[in-house]
């Protein structure tokens, strides 16, 4: 399983990965995405999974936080982000490490950016 890397999600968002080399695994829907990711976790390492469908598979992909791998990455689709995917990776980092040091808002003018940045 060295490196191997596999994108799930729609035809249209998955045609550029499948292009650079990435198995692609087209999926309509939250039942054919299951079934995708069922087949597949067992021989990749990165699996990245469009919004669309990692939204509504919230509670089945919680069972890979449990195991080394796969790691399932939620990506926007070709229709655009929804922001879910940055907001899984915020709980992420402050379950990690306890604070939310990635998107931090401290409701300053600059949306908790710091100078220069």
């Amino acid at each position: 399983m060295t490196g191997k890397t596999a994108i799930v999600g729609d035809g249209d968002s998955i045609m550029v990965f499948k292009a650079a080399g990435v198995d692609a695994f087209p999926a309509e829907n939250e039942k054919k995405a299951r079934e995708v990711l069922r087949r597949i976790a067992k021989d990749y390492q990165i699996i990245f999974l469009t919004e669309e469908l990692a939204r509504p598979l919230e509670e089945f992909l919680k069972r890979f936080d449990e195991e080394l791998y796969p790691v399932v990455l939620s990506i926007p689709s070709g229709k655009g982000s929804t922001g879910y995917g940055d907001e899984l990776l915020r709980r992420a980092m402050e379950r990690a490490l306890g604070v939310d040091i990635l998107f931090h808002k401290d409701g300053g003018k600059d949306g908790g950016k710091e100078n220069g940045r």
